[in-house]
């Protein structure tokens, strides 16, 4: 249980855990390279542990302690085959990325997760890689786990993807970069580009150009001696919302990642009003590193969606709450993807606002939010959803008397020590 209360304003300097994705695909990809790499700012939350938990049941060396990684590894080839199935936990990443890269392995495993995982649609990614070669079965013909997968010989393709999804394009890109030929994947609007950019720093040749990126088969990955790893944009997501509604407010947090395909909500701040500046700004692996100082503003409702949807699919939770303290009317559309995420973030966001007092009501594709609204202190519930823990807390700051959360420590996945930062800058 998590309990917040009303609150005066934000104050202070932070930083916040690495990112997840980053730190995902760190584990993985130093796993799929020979020699030894160390790893700094990983995110030591349940999902990224699951990853590292997968790559040591295939035969890789990894020690963790705190946010410090050592990935020693003999290479992608020298991976064996699992004796036990790969636990995902809660890891829609990990089950994703890992179907690709186990769909060029020409041995057996196994992909299972948590009751969450098992209703969240796989054959988004199954298709595209039976249709490269792999032997993959499931639920309902591969649409739920447990997966089992056989890989083998793989031949490159042209998919169009259906969606917009990192996890599809970079499941597709892991199978591609073990297949005969070049792999094309076509999406309808650019998603988070991470893979791209960290094969790229692994010495990997990939083209990516407007609609999609191509990979050629048949290269070896060169290993990082080090990665460091940025605070996730999508834990910074929280803090920063919390001092765009809280009145007399003035918050910086230090070396987050600032990647073009995950600062929807840097867009969406300014757009409301926020005084947000992004400064000091760096490259890190090649990834866009800043530091982000934000002042209280009055805020105003707009409209989202489109394109700007796939940056800010993880923060529209958290946006939700922010547009309850707007002026005006916001509006969510062409947000299906939220249906399909740990919960069904539409319904459930909807639900816990409005027991808030929120003005809120659900769409088919996203959500209208009347602001304005004053908020009441309420027994709110994160469903086992990290981002919906923390979106309730930070709503509690800005409710009269006391909120509490159920489940909270679902909010560990992605932000371990939540409740600790948000004491350092709460006043009142």
């Amino acid at each position: 249980m998590l309990t917040t209360k009303n609150a005066k304003k934000i104050v202070g300097e932070i930083t916040v855990p690495g990112d997840k994705s980053i730190s995902h695909r760190a584990v993985m990809f130093s796993s799929m390279a020979k020699g030894k790499a160390r790893i700094y700012g990983f995110l030591p939350g349940a999902d990224c542990l699951s990853t590292i938990s997968c790559f040591k049941k295939m035969g890789v060396s990894i020690e963790q302690q705190g946010d410090q990684v050592v990935v020693d590894s003999q290479g992608l080839d020298a991976l064996v085959e699992p004796h036990e199935v790969l636990d995902v936990g809660n890891s829609g990443t990990t089950i994703r990325l890992m179907s690709g890269i186990l769909a060029g392995r020409p041995f057996h495993s196994t992909l299972v997760g948590d009751e969450s995982i098992a209703r969240r649609p796989m054959k988004r990614v199954v298709n595209p890689l039976k249709q490269m070669g792999a032997r993959i079965d499931g639920r309902s013909g591969g649409e739920f786990t447990p997966l089992s997968l056989r890989g083998g010989e793989l031949k490159g393709i042209e998919f169009h993807s259906p969606v917009a999804s990192a996890q599809v394009k970079s499941a597709i890109i892991l199978a591609g970069l073990q297949a005969e030929g070049v792999t094309t994947v076509y999406e309808p609007h650019l998603s988070r580009d991470h893979t791209e950019r960290m094969l790229s720093s692994f010495g990997i040749e990939l083209e990516s150009f407007e609609g999609g990126v191509s990979i050629r088969g048949g290269q070896t990955m060169v290993q990082q001696e080090e990665i460091h790893v940025p605070g996730d944009i999508s834990s910074a997501a929280f803090m920063l919302a919390a001092a765009a509604i809280l009145p007399g407010s003035e918050l910086t947090i230090r070396g987050v990642g600032v990647n073009p395909t995950r600062t929807g909500i840097i867009d969406v701040l300014l757009e409301m009003g926020s005084d947000l500046k992004v400064e000091n700004e760096r490259i890190q692996n090649g990834e866009p590193v800043a530091d982000l100082t934000i002042r209280y503003a009055p805020l105003r409702g707009i409209e989202i969606g489109g394109a700007i949807i796939p940056r800010l699919i993880d923060e529209i939770p958290i946006i939700s709450v922010i547009a309850s303290q707007a002026a005006g009317t916001t509006v969510i559309r062409d947000a299906e993807e939220l249906k399909v995420k740990e919960t069904n973030r539409i319904d459930v966001m909807v639900e816990e606002l409005r027991k808030m007092g929120a003005q809120v009501e659900g769409t088919e594709d996203g959500m209208i939010i009347h602001g304005g609204a004053s908020l009441v202190g309420a027994h709110c519930h994160s469903h086992g959803d990290h981002r919906i823990g923390m979106s309730m807390a930070i709503a509690g700051l800005v409710a009269e008397g006391q909120t509490t959360v159920e489940e909270a420590e679902a909010i560990n996945v992605s932000f371990p020590g939540f409740e600790e930062t948000l004491s350092k800058i709460v006043e009142g």
